[in-house]
Protein backbone atom coordinates (compact mmCIF):
# COMPACT_ATOMS: atom_id res chain seq x y z
CA UNK A 1 0.00 0.00 0.00
CA UNK A 2 1.03 3.69 -1.13
CA UNK A 3 2.23 6.03 1.78
CA UNK A 4 1.79 9.04 -0.74
CA UNK A 5 -1.43 9.98 -2.48
CA UNK A 6 -2.86 12.94 -3.95
CA UNK A 7 -6.11 14.30 -5.84
CA UNK A 8 -6.27 17.89 -7.66
CA UNK A 9 -9.82 19.69 -8.08
CA UNK A 10 -10.43 22.94 -10.78
CA UNK A 11 -11.47 23.78 -14.43
CA UNK A 12 -9.03 25.25 -16.34
CA UNK A 13 -11.07 29.14 -16.39
CA UNK A 14 -12.24 28.11 -12.99
CA UNK A 15 -11.91 29.95 -9.57
CA UNK A 16 -8.98 28.01 -8.49
CA UNK A 17 -7.02 24.80 -8.85
CA UNK A 18 -6.21 22.67 -6.15
CA UNK A 19 -4.52 19.61 -4.59
CA UNK A 20 -4.61 17.42 -1.55
CA UNK A 21 -1.49 15.69 -0.85
CA UNK A 22 -1.41 13.42 2.26
CA UNK A 23 0.77 11.09 3.70
CA UNK A 24 4.40 13.43 3.96
CA UNK A 25 6.17 12.97 7.41
CA UNK A 26 6.39 15.74 10.02
CA UNK A 27 8.82 18.17 9.70
CA UNK A 28 10.03 18.30 6.25
CA UNK A 29 11.17 22.10 5.76
CA UNK A 30 9.34 23.60 2.91
CA UNK A 31 9.80 26.82 0.93
CA UNK A 32 7.04 28.65 -0.93
CA UNK A 33 9.89 29.50 -3.23
CA UNK A 34 10.54 26.51 -4.32
CA UNK A 35 7.29 25.57 -5.19
CA UNK A 36 6.92 28.72 -7.37
CA UNK A 37 9.88 27.95 -9.02
CA UNK A 38 8.94 24.83 -10.46
CA UNK A 39 5.29 26.20 -11.39
CA UNK A 40 7.20 28.95 -12.92
CA UNK A 41 9.30 26.62 -15.04
CA UNK A 42 6.12 25.15 -16.52
CA UNK A 43 5.13 28.12 -17.44
CA UNK A 44 7.70 28.90 -19.11
CA UNK A 45 8.74 27.48 -22.78
CA UNK A 46 9.08 28.44 -26.64
CA UNK A 47 5.61 27.87 -28.22
CA UNK A 48 3.43 28.37 -25.55
CA UNK A 49 0.51 30.42 -25.76
CA UNK A 50 -0.74 33.41 -24.62
CA UNK A 51 -2.87 32.00 -21.40
CA UNK A 52 0.78 32.02 -19.73
CA UNK A 53 0.95 35.45 -20.02
CA UNK A 54 -2.41 36.09 -17.86
CA UNK A 55 -1.49 33.82 -15.57
CA UNK A 56 1.46 34.00 -12.96
CA UNK A 57 1.06 30.77 -10.67
CA UNK A 58 1.76 31.27 -7.14
CA UNK A 59 0.91 28.61 -4.42
CA UNK A 60 -1.07 28.86 -1.51
CA UNK A 61 -0.60 26.35 1.60
CA UNK A 62 -3.66 25.69 2.98
CA UNK A 63 -3.43 23.27 5.39
CA UNK A 64 -0.69 21.02 6.49
CA UNK A 65 2.26 23.16 7.74
CA UNK A 66 3.40 25.61 10.16
CA UNK A 67 6.33 27.83 10.52
CA UNK A 68 7.59 26.28 7.36
CA UNK A 69 7.31 22.73 8.61
CA UNK A 70 5.00 19.72 7.57
CA UNK A 71 3.12 18.53 9.99
CA UNK A 72 1.82 14.76 8.91
CA UNK A 73 -1.59 15.78 8.13
CA UNK A 74 -2.54 16.43 4.54
CA UNK A 75 -0.99 19.39 2.47
CA UNK A 76 -3.65 21.46 0.70
CA UNK A 77 -1.91 23.32 -2.09
CA UNK A 78 -4.09 25.87 -4.09
CA UNK A 79 -3.12 28.49 -7.21
CA UNK A 80 -5.78 30.99 -8.01
CA UNK A 81 -6.79 31.09 -11.91
CA UNK A 82 -6.35 35.08 -12.31
CA UNK A 83 -8.39 34.80 -15.65
CA UNK A 84 -11.46 33.51 -13.85
CA UNK A 85 -12.02 37.34 -13.54
CA UNK A 86 -13.36 37.23 -17.22
CA UNK A 87 -14.79 33.43 -17.02
CA UNK A 88 -17.10 34.53 -13.76
CA UNK A 89 -20.56 34.45 -15.88
CA UNK A 90 -19.39 31.06 -17.96
CA UNK A 91 -18.06 29.23 -15.28
CA UNK A 92 -20.50 30.09 -12.31
CA UNK A 93 -21.58 26.77 -10.12
CA UNK A 94 -24.78 28.35 -9.47
CA UNK A 95 -25.72 30.65 -12.57
CA UNK A 96 -27.87 29.67 -15.59
CA UNK A 97 -26.05 28.87 -18.95
CA UNK A 98 -24.44 31.78 -21.13
CA UNK A 99 -21.84 32.21 -23.74
CA UNK A 100 -22.07 29.97 -26.87
CA UNK A 101 -21.62 25.61 -26.58
CA UNK A 102 -18.70 23.77 -27.78
CA UNK A 103 -20.19 21.21 -29.81
CA UNK A 104 -17.73 20.66 -32.99
CA UNK A 105 -15.74 18.65 -30.46
CA UNK A 106 -11.83 18.59 -31.53
CA UNK A 107 -9.96 15.36 -32.52
CA UNK A 108 -7.47 14.16 -30.44
CA UNK A 109 -9.06 15.36 -27.33
CA UNK A 110 -11.25 14.12 -24.61
CA UNK A 111 -14.04 16.21 -25.78
CA UNK A 112 -16.00 13.30 -27.46
CA UNK A 113 -15.41 10.87 -25.56
CA UNK A 114 -16.17 13.13 -22.83
CA UNK A 115 -19.53 14.69 -23.56
CA UNK A 116 -21.13 10.75 -25.31
CA UNK A 117 -19.71 9.34 -21.68
CA UNK A 118 -20.86 12.46 -18.91
CA UNK A 119 -23.84 12.75 -21.36
CA UNK A 120 -23.45 16.40 -21.63
CA UNK A 121 -24.09 18.76 -25.07
CA UNK A 122 -21.84 21.34 -24.72
CA UNK A 123 -17.92 20.01 -24.71
CA UNK A 124 -16.67 22.90 -22.03
CA UNK A 125 -18.18 20.15 -19.27
CA UNK A 126 -15.27 18.31 -20.37
CA UNK A 127 -12.38 20.32 -21.63
CA UNK A 128 -11.94 22.59 -19.15
CA UNK A 129 -11.31 19.43 -17.08
CA UNK A 130 -9.16 17.52 -19.18
CA UNK A 131 -7.02 20.80 -20.13
CA UNK A 132 -3.39 20.56 -19.09
CA UNK A 133 -4.21 23.30 -16.87
CA UNK A 134 -4.64 20.98 -14.31
CA UNK A 135 -0.93 19.78 -14.18
CA UNK A 136 -0.16 23.21 -12.39
CA UNK A 137 -1.34 21.12 -9.28
CA UNK A 138 0.98 18.25 -10.56
CA UNK A 139 3.74 20.24 -10.85
CA UNK A 140 2.93 21.61 -7.01
CA UNK A 141 2.64 18.27 -5.95
CA UNK A 142 5.81 17.24 -7.30
CA UNK A 143 7.91 20.36 -5.65
CA UNK A 144 6.64 19.28 -2.28
CA UNK A 145 7.69 15.65 -2.95
CA UNK A 146 11.27 16.97 -4.66
CA UNK A 147 12.12 18.96 -1.64
CA UNK A 148 11.31 15.89 0.23
CA UNK A 149 13.96 14.03 -1.92
CA UNK A 150 16.59 16.37 -2.10
CA UNK A 151 16.68 15.79 1.82
CA UNK A 152 17.40 12.29 0.90
CA UNK A 153 19.93 13.29 -1.30
CA UNK A 154 17.85 12.20 -4.40
CA UNK A 155 17.89 14.99 -7.69
CA UNK A 156 15.64 15.50 -10.33
CA UNK A 157 16.07 16.74 -13.80
CA UNK A 158 14.86 16.47 -17.19
CA UNK A 159 15.75 17.66 -20.98
CA UNK A 160 14.08 18.20 -23.97
CA UNK A 161 15.81 16.19 -26.59
CA UNK A 162 13.81 16.29 -29.44
CA UNK A 163 10.37 19.08 -30.93
CA UNK A 164 8.78 17.99 -34.48
CA UNK A 165 11.75 15.99 -35.48
CA UNK A 166 14.70 18.11 -34.69
CA UNK A 167 16.69 16.27 -32.46
CA UNK A 168 19.52 17.42 -30.00
CA UNK A 169 22.91 15.55 -30.07
CA UNK A 170 22.17 13.36 -27.16
CA UNK A 171 25.71 12.00 -27.27
CA UNK A 172 27.67 15.22 -26.87
CA UNK A 173 25.15 16.07 -23.67
CA UNK A 174 26.89 14.76 -20.25
CA UNK A 175 24.19 13.58 -17.74
CA UNK A 176 26.22 15.69 -15.16
CA UNK A 177 25.16 18.70 -17.66
CA UNK A 178 21.39 17.70 -17.42
CA UNK A 179 19.25 20.09 -14.94
CA UNK A 180 22.82 22.15 -14.83
CA UNK A 181 23.15 23.70 -18.48
CA UNK A 182 18.94 23.81 -20.11
CA UNK A 183 18.09 26.65 -21.92
CA UNK A 184 15.01 27.95 -20.18
CA UNK A 185 13.01 28.43 -23.40
CA UNK A 186 13.00 24.90 -24.36
CA UNK A 187 14.77 22.95 -21.50
CA UNK A 188 17.84 21.57 -23.90
CA UNK A 189 21.41 21.33 -23.25
CA UNK A 190 22.56 20.79 -26.55
CA UNK A 191 22.67 24.82 -27.57
CA UNK A 192 23.76 24.21 -30.83
CA UNK A 193 19.86 22.32 -31.44
CA UNK A 194 18.14 25.80 -30.22
CA UNK A 195 17.67 27.63 -32.98
CA UNK A 196 16.70 24.79 -35.26
CA UNK A 197 14.44 23.78 -32.74
CA UNK A 198 12.52 27.46 -32.08
CA UNK A 199 12.49 27.47 -36.24
CA UNK A 200 10.60 24.53 -36.49
CA UNK A 201 8.17 25.53 -34.20
CA UNK A 202 7.89 28.89 -35.40
CA UNK A 203 7.36 26.88 -39.10
CA UNK A 204 4.58 25.34 -37.55
CA UNK A 205 3.04 28.41 -35.29
CA UNK A 206 2.90 30.21 -38.56
CA UNK A 207 1.11 27.19 -40.03
CA UNK A 208 -1.59 27.05 -36.98
CA UNK A 209 -0.12 23.86 -36.46
CA UNK A 210 1.29 22.14 -33.43
CA UNK A 211 4.68 20.35 -32.64
CA UNK A 212 5.24 17.55 -30.08
CA UNK A 213 8.29 16.18 -29.12
CA UNK A 214 10.43 14.07 -26.74
CA UNK A 215 12.01 14.23 -23.18
CA UNK A 216 14.28 12.71 -20.73
CA UNK A 217 14.03 12.57 -17.01
CA UNK A 218 17.28 11.83 -15.16
CA UNK A 219 17.56 11.06 -11.45
CA UNK A 220 20.04 10.70 -9.53
CA UNK A 221 21.22 9.05 -5.91
CA UNK A 222 18.48 6.63 -4.99
CA UNK A 223 19.18 3.77 -3.24
CA UNK A 224 19.71 0.00 -4.44
CA UNK A 225 16.32 -2.16 -4.21
CA UNK A 226 13.64 0.67 -4.10
CA UNK A 227 10.36 -1.20 -5.27
CA UNK A 228 10.00 -5.08 -5.98
CA UNK A 229 9.79 -8.02 -7.87
CA UNK A 230 7.66 -9.43 -5.99
CA UNK A 231 4.09 -7.85 -6.95
CA UNK A 232 3.42 -6.59 -10.52
CA UNK A 233 2.11 -3.71 -9.12
CA UNK A 234 4.76 -2.66 -6.70
CA UNK A 235 7.36 -3.11 -9.68
CA UNK A 236 8.71 0.37 -9.63
CA UNK A 237 9.05 0.67 -13.71
CA UNK A 238 5.58 0.24 -14.15
CA UNK A 239 4.57 2.53 -11.67
CA UNK A 240 6.79 5.42 -13.28
CA UNK A 241 5.61 4.55 -16.48
CA UNK A 242 1.51 4.68 -15.78
CA UNK A 243 2.35 8.33 -13.63
CA UNK A 244 4.16 9.47 -16.59
CA UNK A 245 1.71 8.35 -19.10
CA UNK A 246 -1.04 9.83 -17.41
CA UNK A 247 0.25 13.19 -18.21
CA UNK A 248 -2.04 15.03 -21.23
CA UNK A 249 -0.56 14.35 -24.70
CA UNK A 250 2.14 11.27 -23.36
CA UNK A 251 1.59 8.68 -25.66
CA UNK A 252 4.96 6.44 -25.14
CA UNK A 253 7.17 5.95 -22.24
CA UNK A 254 10.84 4.05 -21.94
CA UNK A 255 12.91 3.10 -19.58
CA UNK A 256 16.64 3.12 -20.45
CA UNK A 257 17.66 1.76 -23.63
CA UNK A 258 13.32 1.58 -24.26
CA UNK A 259 11.90 0.62 -27.17
CA UNK A 260 15.25 -0.02 -29.09
CA UNK A 261 15.82 -3.36 -26.59
CA UNK A 262 13.19 -5.08 -28.73
CA UNK A 263 15.71 -4.49 -32.48
CA UNK A 264 18.99 -5.47 -30.50
CA UNK A 265 20.77 -8.91 -29.43
CA UNK A 266 21.24 -9.49 -25.15
CA UNK A 267 24.63 -9.50 -25.61
CA UNK A 268 24.49 -5.50 -26.63
CA UNK A 269 21.77 -4.67 -24.53
CA UNK A 270 22.21 -6.29 -20.66
CA UNK A 271 24.75 -4.06 -18.81
CA UNK A 272 27.45 -6.11 -17.68
CA UNK A 273 28.93 -6.36 -13.64
CA UNK A 274 32.16 -5.79 -13.11
CA UNK A 275 34.36 -5.92 -9.67
CA UNK A 276 35.58 -2.89 -8.87
CA UNK A 277 38.92 -2.46 -6.76
CA UNK A 278 36.92 -0.94 -3.77
CA UNK A 279 35.27 -4.59 -3.82
CA UNK A 280 32.21 -3.32 -5.34
CA UNK A 281 30.48 -4.43 -8.37
CA UNK A 282 29.72 -1.62 -11.08
CA UNK A 283 28.34 -1.49 -14.48
CA UNK A 284 30.07 0.27 -17.62
CA UNK A 285 26.94 0.45 -18.83
CA UNK A 286 23.52 1.84 -18.28
CA UNK A 287 21.07 0.51 -20.84
CA UNK A 288 18.62 -0.63 -18.19
CA UNK A 289 18.23 2.91 -17.69
CA UNK A 290 19.10 2.41 -13.66
CA UNK A 291 15.76 -0.58 -13.10
CA UNK A 292 16.20 -4.46 -13.30
CA UNK A 293 13.56 -6.67 -11.89
CA UNK A 294 11.29 -3.80 -10.72
CA UNK A 295 14.46 -2.20 -8.23
CA UNK A 296 16.31 0.32 -8.82
CA UNK A 297 20.19 -0.72 -9.34
CA UNK A 298 22.06 1.73 -8.20
CA UNK A 299 22.59 3.21 -11.02
CA UNK A 300 20.96 6.73 -12.73
CA UNK A 301 17.67 6.48 -13.47
CA UNK A 302 16.40 7.46 -16.96
CA UNK A 303 12.78 7.70 -17.98
CA UNK A 304 11.64 9.04 -21.48
CA UNK A 305 8.68 9.89 -22.31
CA UNK A 306 6.58 10.99 -26.24
CA UNK A 307 4.28 13.58 -26.29
CA UNK A 308 2.09 14.26 -29.10
CA UNK A 309 1.17 17.59 -30.55
CA UNK A 310 -1.40 19.35 -28.76
CA UNK A 311 -4.97 18.62 -30.39
CA UNK A 312 -6.36 22.17 -30.84
CA UNK A 313 -4.97 23.54 -33.90
CA UNK A 314 -5.71 27.15 -34.80
CA UNK A 315 -5.78 25.87 -38.82
CA UNK A 316 -8.69 23.38 -36.96
CA UNK A 317 -9.53 19.68 -38.67
CA UNK A 318 -12.11 18.18 -39.73
CA UNK A 319 -14.91 16.94 -36.81
CA UNK A 320 -18.75 16.50 -36.24
CA UNK A 321 -21.14 19.75 -34.75
CA UNK A 322 -22.54 17.49 -32.03
CA UNK A 323 -25.87 19.69 -32.28
CA UNK A 324 -26.39 19.36 -35.93
CA UNK A 325 -24.91 16.35 -36.78
CA UNK A 326 -23.22 18.24 -39.79
CA UNK A 327 -19.35 18.01 -40.74
CA UNK A 328 -17.53 21.34 -39.88
CA UNK A 329 -14.29 22.37 -38.41
CA UNK A 330 -13.54 21.59 -34.90
CA UNK A 331 -13.38 24.54 -32.10
CA UNK A 332 -10.42 26.66 -31.71
CA UNK A 333 -9.20 27.19 -27.92
CA UNK A 334 -6.14 29.73 -26.80
CA UNK A 335 -3.38 27.06 -26.85
CA UNK A 336 0.37 26.62 -27.12
CA UNK A 337 1.77 26.00 -30.62
CA UNK A 338 4.18 23.70 -28.54
CA UNK A 339 4.21 22.36 -25.02
CA UNK A 340 7.22 19.88 -24.84
CA UNK A 341 9.25 22.21 -22.70
CA UNK A 342 6.63 22.43 -19.76
CA UNK A 343 5.46 18.42 -20.18
CA UNK A 344 9.19 17.90 -19.41
CA UNK A 345 8.76 19.92 -15.99
CA UNK A 346 5.21 17.59 -15.23
CA UNK A 347 7.26 14.70 -15.79
CA UNK A 348 10.23 15.45 -13.09
CA UNK A 349 6.92 16.18 -10.93
CA UNK A 350 5.10 12.95 -11.58
CA UNK A 351 8.59 10.85 -10.81
CA UNK A 352 9.34 13.10 -7.94
CA UNK A 353 6.01 12.17 -6.27
CA UNK A 354 6.42 8.10 -7.21
CA UNK A 355 9.86 8.12 -5.92
CA UNK A 356 9.06 10.11 -2.98
CA UNK A 357 6.00 7.45 -2.39
CA UNK A 358 8.23 4.73 -2.96
CA UNK A 359 11.00 5.50 -0.33
CA UNK A 360 8.24 6.40 2.15
CA UNK A 361 6.54 3.58 1.77
CA UNK A 362 9.25 1.06 2.04
CA UNK A 363 10.98 3.09 4.99
CA UNK A 364 7.86 3.99 6.19
CA UNK A 365 8.34 7.18 9.18
CA UNK A 366 6.03 9.43 10.37
CA UNK A 367 8.42 12.47 10.92
CA UNK A 368 11.44 13.20 8.69
CA UNK A 369 13.94 12.59 11.34
CA UNK A 370 12.92 8.85 11.46
CA UNK A 371 12.98 8.33 7.80
CA UNK A 372 16.54 9.65 7.71
CA UNK A 373 17.57 7.09 10.05
CA UNK A 374 15.66 4.13 8.32
CA UNK A 375 17.03 5.03 5.38
CA UNK A 376 20.68 5.69 6.56
CA UNK A 377 20.41 1.85 8.38
CA UNK A 378 19.21 0.77 4.76
CA UNK A 379 21.88 2.24 2.83
CA UNK A 380 24.95 1.17 5.35
CA UNK A 381 23.39 -2.46 4.87
CA UNK A 382 23.45 -2.68 1.70
CA UNK A 383 26.90 -1.34 1.43
CA UNK A 384 27.68 -4.09 3.85
CA UNK A 385 26.63 -6.94 1.21
CA UNK A 386 28.77 -5.33 -1.72
CA UNK A 387 31.94 -6.26 0.45
CA UNK A 388 33.93 -9.50 0.14
CA UNK A 389 33.97 -12.27 2.36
Amino acid sequence: MSQLRFVTGGESHGAALTAILDGIPAGLRLTREAIDRQLARRQRGYGRGDRMKIETDRVLVLSGMRFGETLGSPITLQVVNRDFANWTERMDPFGSPVGTKVTAVRPGHADLSGVLKYERDDARDILERSSARETTMRVAVGAVCRQLLEALGVTIASHVTEIGGVAVDRAAIRDEDIGVTNSDDLNVCDSAADERIKARIDEAKAAGDTLGGVFEIIVRGLPIGLGSHTQWDRRLGGRLAGAVMSIQAIKGVEIGAGFSCAHLPGSEIHDEIYMGEDGRPYRQTNRAGGLEGGMTNGETLIVRAAMKPIPTLMTPLRTVDLATGKEVSASKERSDACAVPAASVVGEAMAAFILADAICTQFHADTMTDLHHSLAAYRARTERGWQKG
